[in-house]
């Protein structure tokens, strides 16, 4: 065996176990989607034929929330009937889009998000 005594084999156990057990503690901060990843490491426009296609793509309800769960993990304050009812303002921060600290990874995805939205005829 390599120079690891049991105590600190038990310790690398319990440490890994504290670990994993973070981990699924702890609330993930972007939305994971199977196809495309998660809203801030992945991006979209790798995979924006799906997301623009009339066939097989997601639809006008679903794009909408993909972009507007952006946004409401941020803080935005959303200011429709809709909006407010969807994504709701608990903890909002922020009353204007652009104000949104964003990274460029999910400016990058809202930008591709409503590129699609566009082609697909989705309403604003």
């Amino acid at each position: 065996m390599s120079g690891l005594s049991i105590a600190s084999m038990s310790g690398l156990r319990a440490a890994a176990a504290a670990a994993a057990l973070m981990a699924a503690v702890v609330p993930a901060f972007a939305d994971c989607y199977d196809i495309l990843g998660c809203t801030d490491t992945d991006l979209f426009s790798r995979n924006y034929s799906y997301l623009a296609s009339p066939s097989d793509g997601p639809n006008c309800d679903f794009l909408w929330q993909m972009r507007n769960r952006i946004y409401a993990e941020h803080g935005y304050c959303f200011h429709t009937a809709r909006g407010i009812a969807e994504m709701g303002n608990a903890g909002c921060r922020y009353n204007d889009a652009a104000s949104v600290p964003l990274n460029r990874i999910e400016q990058a995805n809202i930008a591709t998000i409503q590129q699609a939205e566009r082609v697909k005829g989705c309403a604003p």
